[in-house]
């Protein structure tokens, strides 16, 4: 049919257009449809119009719509609607004429679906029903490749052979990959050669050169391009950087700068201390790079060590053993320094050796004590001054200074020895006793005379030994019980004695009666065979009624040279026991009491008793104190006189009837009177007294009994004491002896006796007869 003819047509037209992008067909295909539409009334349906994309900025005609109504006559209005209608695509409504008015990328947008339709000009009624057609943009080589991902960083081992491969790089192209060439992508080196190469498709860098070493050089800048049109003439083109860094791999041995290396050690060099340092370099980094040393042939090995240093890679000579620079003056040693990794297929030694002589310098050495420790021995009842034993040191270095000798005395603060500094011999300064202290740890020092600085110490133990100078005795403070009822024969008590000193023999004790009880009629002792005895009874009628306690002195001798014996005196008490031998009571009372009563109740009696007596005491305590006044006074006394008020004082009229001087002493007004019956142990300022007039009672205590409480030399009584003192015009004066210059005084107190009856009693105890000066 037409209709199928004139779409087959259109069909192949558009095809033709897609392959070949010419514009002239079209114009071509829009005059065709121009044509065939008119050979056919109505809409031309489904129409495709092909446009290259392009940037404007003058419109370009895209195609031309046209209906056969459109025939003069009729007054017809073309109109446009759908994707981009009005902004990007424009048309003349009288002719029909569709053009672009903006830039078309087919990157943004490959293709717009609009919407035709015809209406009349004056009432906008349609005519036609809507027709939708496409316009297709198509694509041209506007856009060049891109590498998205780079700059590239990239890494090899160094000495990689031919070909290997290093990374991959990927360029895109916006274009259209299906239309034409413009997004075939070529790749090639425009810098980096001839170290590296790049497959041209692939985009596969590769190592191009042999022996690529790192201690060399390490790093390298490959300039990568990517051409589209399958690189021709007229093709787009991008570029990118590839970093490629070379890594390290263990082909180099360590190395030590010199072969032969020397170094001088002080000889008080410590031990563990470093000595000296070496070092072999090595080209390689990390751990490739790490080596340990070792000492693997010289004299005197033992004597010293190489460590190596994990941060610097050094290896560090330590001291093993102390150098003396009188023995030996020099060493050889031979040190390797081997890589920690190493490649077995290189077959190169990844190792190196160096000879290292160490020269010993000599340096001032303090003395050395011929031991380190010194034990000596001294009898406890040695004389002072006796020589209990020598020190000696001397000092080591090849001058050889001479040594003086001291007593540490923090570890003498009793100062029983003293050294002599010459020769270092050691004598007793004070008695020992061995019971005190069995041993005395002292430290001597040795010093250099021209060098006061070196010093040595040396511990010396000085062990006391024993000697017989302690008598034996008990070992405790017997008291033996014996039962009246008891048996002729039975053990009353078992004694033992202890010895303060030691005999390297041991203990031997023995025991007898003193003279005067050899024949004791009531006791008798026996030998148990362990340096203890027993003490038995003879008969068995002792009673506490004839005699409640017995005395047994007792010597006890030891077995020392020359032997030592001491008296001591077991105590026998007579007590009451039960038939079972059960001590029961010691005391004569008891046995007095009535039998019905028991112990309990005897102890409940006494209980009442006491507290029947401590009340009464209490009783009379109480009575005693209230009626007792506070100040003791004569009949004829004029301070009697002191007025209590009760109601509120009316200012300083209240105190007139009181005088403060009264109770001021008139013989200590002008200074402090110390005490002369003891001797203070602080001095204190005398005290101030106030004026007689104006001062408040209650102040004036309250400050003597602050200065009672923190004076030293006050007795401690917890009262206030009152003293009433006589007057000035007193015949007798003071009555005490405590003011006078001197404790040894001559002052004759026989007028004491003409005073009366009431100084009687003290007449006696201050005169002194002429019997008493005598003597």
């Amino acid at each position: 049919s037409f209709e199928d003819n004139l779409q087959n047509i259109r069909l192949k037209i558009g095809n033709l257009i897609l392959q070949t992008g010419s514009t002239a067909l079209l114009r071509g295909l829009v005059e065709g449809q121009r044509i065939l539409s008119r050979a056919k009334r109505g809409w031309v349906w489904n129409q495709m119009f092909v446009l290259e994309e392009f940037s404007g900025p003058d419109p370009i005609l895209v195609g031309r719509l046209h209906t056969d109504l459109d025939v003069g006559s009729t007054p017809i209005k073309y109109v446009l609607a759908g994707e981009g209608a009005g902004t990007i695509f424009a048309i003349n409504e009288i002719t029909g004429d569709i053009h672009a008015m903006k830039r078309l990328d087919r990157e943004e947008k490959a293709e717009y679906t609009l919407t035709a339709q015809v209406t009349n000009r004056d009432t906008d009624q349609p005519l036609e029903p809507p027709s939708e057609f496409i316009i297709k943009v198509q694509d041209i080589n506007d856009n060049p490749p891109q590498f998205v991902e780079g700059p590239y960083r990239a890494s090899v081992p160094e000495m990689s052979q031919v070909g290997t491969s290093v990374t991959r790089v990927t360029a895109t192209d916006a274009d259209d990959p299906v239309y034409g060439n413009s997004a075939k992508l070529v790749y090639s080196i425009l810098e980096g050669q001839p170290y590296f190469s790049i497959d041209p498709n692939t985009a596969i860098i590769k190592i191009a050169l042999h022996g690529m070493d790192r201690e060399m050089r390490e790093e390298y800048l490959v300039v990568i391009q990517a051409k589209d049109m399958g690189g021709h003439m007229g093709g787009l083109s991008g570029t990118t950087t590839v970093t490629v860094t070379l890594t390290d791999v263990n082909d180099n041995p360590p190395k030590f700068s010199k072969s032969k290396q020397n170094f001088v050690i002080p000889e008080d060099l410590g031990i563990g201390k470093p000595g000296g340092k070496v070092k072999a370099n090595d080209r390689d980094i990390g751990e490739n790079a790490k080596s340990t040393y070792n000492i693997i042939d010289g004299d005197e090995r033992d004597v010293f060590e190489i460590t190596t240093d994990a941060q610097t890679q050094e290896g560090i000579l330590r001291l093993k053993k102390p150098l003396n620079f009188e023995t030996k003056k020099s060493y050889t040693l031979k040190v390797e320094a081997a890589n920690i990794r190493f490649d077995p297929n290189s077959g190169a030694p990844f190792k190196d050796t160096a000879t290292v002589k160490i020269a010993v310098e000599d340096s001032d050495e303090p003395p050395v004590f011929s031991k380190p420790t010194f034990v000596l021995q001294v009898d406890e009842n040695a004389p002072i001054n006796t020589v209990v034993g020598t020190v000696t040191a001397r000092d080591p270095d090849v001058t050889g200074s001479l040594v003086r000798y001291f007593i540490d005395r923090h570890t003498d603060l009793e100062r029983q020895f003293n050294v002599n500094v010459d020769d270092g011999k050691i004598t007793l300064a004070k008695p020992l006793d061995r019971e005190t202290d069995m041993w005395h740890n002292i430290t001597v020092t040795a010093t250099e005379i021209r060098n006061h600085s070196q010093i040595s110490r040396a511990i010396v133990a000085i062990r006391v030994l024993d000697i017989n100078d302690n008598a034996p005795e008990f070992a405790t403070e017997y008291e033996a019980f014996l039962c009246e009822n008891g048996k002729p024969g039975q053990v009353i008590q078992t004694v033992s004695a202890v010895d303060k000193d030691d005999p390297i023999q041991g203990h031997y004790f023995e025991y007898r009666l003193i003279p005067e009880m050899l024949n004791n009629p009531n006791f008798t002792i026996k030998n148990n065979g362990d340096n203890s005895i027993s003490v038995l009874a003879k008969h068995d009628t002792f009673r506490r009624q004839k005699q409640e306690m017995y005395f047994l002195p007792i010597i006890v001798t030891d077995n020392g040279n020359p032997p030592m014996s001491s008296t001591n005196t077991l105590t026998i008490r007579v007590c009451g026991c039960s038939r079972e031998g059960i001590v029961q009571s010691c005391n004569v009372e008891a046995y007095v009491l009535p039998i019905g009563l028991s112990m309990g109740a005897l102890i409940a009696i006494l209980a009442c008793i006491i507290l029947l007596l401590v009340i009464v005491v209490l009783f009379v305590t109480l009575r005693r104190h209230k009626n007792k006044p506070l100040i003791i006074k004569d009949d004829e006394d004029v301070r009697e006189n002191i007025i209590r008020y009760d109601d509120e004082g009316g200012g300083e009229e209240d105190t007139e009837a009181f005088d403060i001087a009264t109770l001021q002493n008139p013989d200590g007004i002008n200074g402090y009177l110390p005490r002369k019956d003891i001797k203070p142990d602080l001095q204190f300022m005398p005290r101030q007294s106030g004026g007689p007039n104006g001062v408040d009672v209650d102040e004036f205590i309250n400050v003597r009994l602050h200065e009672a409480d923190n004076d030293p030399t006050a007795p401690p009584y917890d009262s206030i004491q009152i003293y009433g003192y006589e007057g000035r015009g007193s015949i007798a004066g003071s009555l005490s002896s405590l003011e006078t210059a001197s404790s040894d005084s001559d002052q004759n107190y026989d007028y004491l006796r003409e005073w009366g009856p009431r100084f009687r009693r003290l007449g006696e105890l201050y005169s002194v007869g002429e019997s008493d000066k005598e003597t």
